[in-house]
């Protein structure tokens, strides 16, 4: 009997990452992040929100780069203390990756590559986010001569397309030599 006992010790501890994991990433945080939801406390809310965001990302990262993790030895012990570190609340992992990593990434605009105009939200204490917000601060970024440049540029651009477009429509090329701004 006492054979028995020992073995399945054996294999409980061979495979503890693997019982461990889903209480500590999922059940445990499932359960706190209800409790988060019914106090009036903001602070158990971030604590959860960023655990969340976290885990999104690392489950993204382990599932985009599966073939490449899995010949990592270690993986799976590596990810379970990563998580109570991200979990427990005397450690705080979440709220620190968050602070550090994650909001200066996403808050520095020179940091990112925006592919989309999306307008920021007005604030009464800040300045409308329009097209001449945006030219002060491309002419303060790059000078008066660059925008002049990128004015031309589009302004070239504009008149080979409206050429192009002429040519197509009536079979001959208009030039507009008194053009004026």
């Amino acid at each position: 009997m006492g054979s028995g006992t020992g073995n399945f010790l054996k294999v409980i501890a061979r495979n503890f990452d693997v019982l461990a994991g889903p209480v500590v990433s999922l059940a445990y945080p499932l359960y706190a992040s209800i409790r988060a939801i019914e106090t009036k406390s903001p602070e158990d809310d971030r604590q959860w929100l960023t655990y969340w965001i976290l885990y999104s990302m690392i489950t993204l990262v382990e599932l985009t780069f599966a073939k490449l993790i899995e010949w990592i030895p270690f993986w799976s012990y590596a990810k379970l203390i990563t998580t109570c570190w991200l979990v427990l609340p005397y450690f705080s992992g979440a709220t620190y990756v968050y602070e550090h990593y994650v909001r200066p990434f996403y808050m520095n605009p020179q940091r990112t590559v925006n592919i989309w105009y999306v307008p920021r939200k007005k604030d009464i204490f800040s300045k409308p986010d329009d097209i001449l917000t945006a030219a002060e601060k491309y002419i303060e970024e790059n000078g008066p001569e660059a925008f002049e440049n990128l004015i031309s540029k589009a302004d070239r651009e504009t008149r080979s397309r409206s050429i192009h477009y002429t040519s197509r429509s009536s079979n001959h090329t208009f030039f507009e030599d008194e053009y004026r701004y």
